[in-house]
């Protein structure tokens, strides 16, 4: 939903009126997703984007993307596979932290995201470099996203404990901070932090908004 939020507001911002893009949404099977990636079957969850990204390309789809940071793992598999062309959210993010001037970033996400090469090497073959957090702040991170904020749950006392880890990142040389899942935002805001916060659904929305309008 924040995706579509951002589409259609920085449209009108940005225009004035209600033309934005049609956006149609395939909403998939999270539990499927979840078993499959804590039973390591990428391949099951290739599988059902590669049918996602058909069905929504049959609807009428020109542009597609996968609104999650941690499926990005698959996502050179997915796209060597559809037609429909689809943003890359790590080349979104590193592109902004480039843009923005910042070479050593902090990388926030879920356990897969901030432990596994797909991420971490996307945005070194960049150029950038990347800080993640120690193991049990990775354990902690994590816990506090599947446990309370993909159920909605905001917690002052997980926020201060997102901020902590943040300044831990900060001491170490980190010039930014990636929010690399798309419930992070809903915890931490660019205004809580003293280094600039990247909220890569924000940015990977308006890649595609940006791209959408082009064409």
């Amino acid at each position: 939903m924040s995706y579509y939020l951002h589409i259609t507001r920085s449209y009108v911002e940005k225009f004035g009126d209600y033309g934005y893009p049609e956006i149609i949404i395939y909403s998939v099977n999270l539990k499927n997703y979840h078993q499959w990636r804590d039973e390591n079957r990428w391949d099951l969850i290739s599988e059902d984007l590669i049918k996602a990204a058909n069905k929504l390309e049959a609807a009428g789809a020109e542009l597609g993307l996968i609104a999650t940071n941690t499926m990005h793992k698959v996502f050179n598999q997915v796209q060597s596979k559809v037609s429909l062309p689809l943003i890359n959210l790590i080349e979104a993010t590193a592109q902004e932290v480039q843009l923005k001037g910042i070479t050593t970033v902090a990388l926030l996400g879920t356990k897969f995201t901030m432990s596994e090469d797909f991420y971490i090497d996307g945005l070194r073959s960049r150029g950038l470099s990347v800080l993640v957090p120690s193991l049990a702040d990775q354990a902690c991170i994590h816990q506090i996203i599947v446990d309370e904020l993909v159920r909605g749950v905001i917690s002052a006392a997980s926020k201060q404990q997102y901020l902590d880890i943040i300044n831990k990142l900060k001491l170490q040389g980190a010039e930014g901070v990636i929010l690399g899942c798309t419930e992070i935002p809903l915890l931490i805001k660019a205004e809580d932090c003293d280094i600039t916060v990247i909220d890569t659904a924000t940015l990977h929305a308006e890649a595609a908004l940006l791209r959408a309008i082009s064409r």
